[in-house]
């Protein structure tokens, strides 16, 4: 084990997961969870046509892997006129799959909360949007934590594929250190034991939000 080579990747890979793993995350999940709750209302709306789009798109995204999905937007599209940079690329193929498995994650959520809660809203002359925005998914939010903090710690190991497409971040950067000196086993080593701490740190932060919600579970 070359422990001169572990002290001088560990900080370069640290960096990386910091400038480059743990933004694209944050900006992926984030645009990701906007799309989720799109097309979990359109899911439950009532109208065949926006549910039917709602199921086509979850449908792709769940049944296609992440990394086709990668080449598809960074290779594919330039193809019929739309040429994108890695960075683009990367958080527009991870927030389309987080949209997919949120989806259902916030629909389910949504389809839990007792259908009292509606006919409360309806009684203080809520229209069925207020009720929805106001009662239902603040409800919904508490109890979607737990399974959305699993999708987002997931995806903090999966911008990992976007090293294929030329994105700095924690991997590319393990890559570009074990290439010269041929030491891939240790330096993919370190890789790991950062993804793990980050993972593990996150970890902790859900376990701390789980327990605040309880405090207001009924």
């Amino acid at each position: 084990m070359n422990w001169q080579l572990i002290l001088d990747s560990v900080g370069p890979i640290a960096l990386g997961g910091l400038t480059g793993t743990i933004p694209l995350t944050l900006a992926s999940f984030a645009l990701g969870l906007l799309i989720a709750i799109g097309m979990a209302l359109m899911r439950i709306s009532g109208s065949a046509v926006l549910s039917g789009i709602a199921r086509v798109y979850i449908s792709i995204i769940r049944g296609t892997p992440m990394l086709v999905q990668l080449f598809v937007i960074f290779y594919g599209m330039p193809q019929i006129g739309i040429t994108l940079d890695p960075w683009p690329s990367a958080i527009i193929a991870l927030s389309l799959n987080v949209g997919g498995y949120a989806a259902e994650i916030i629909r389910a959520a949504i389809l839990s909360i007792p259908r009292g809660q509606w006919e409360a809203g309806a009684m203080i002359g809520m229209s069925r949007g207020q009720t929805l925005a106001r009662i239902v998914l603040p409800q919904a939010a508490r109890v979607s934590v737990p399974p959305l903090s699993n999708t987002f710690i997931s995806l903090v190991k999966d911008t990992s594929l976007t090293s294929v497409i030329l994105v700095t971040e924690l991997f590319r950067v393990a890559q570009r250190i074990a290439a010269p000196s041929g030491e891939f086993l240790t330096v993919y080593l370190v890789a790991a034991a950062v993804y793990w701490v980050i993972c593990f740190v996150l970890a902790l932060g859900q376990d701390s939000v789980e327990r605040r919600l309880d405090r207001y579970a009924v």
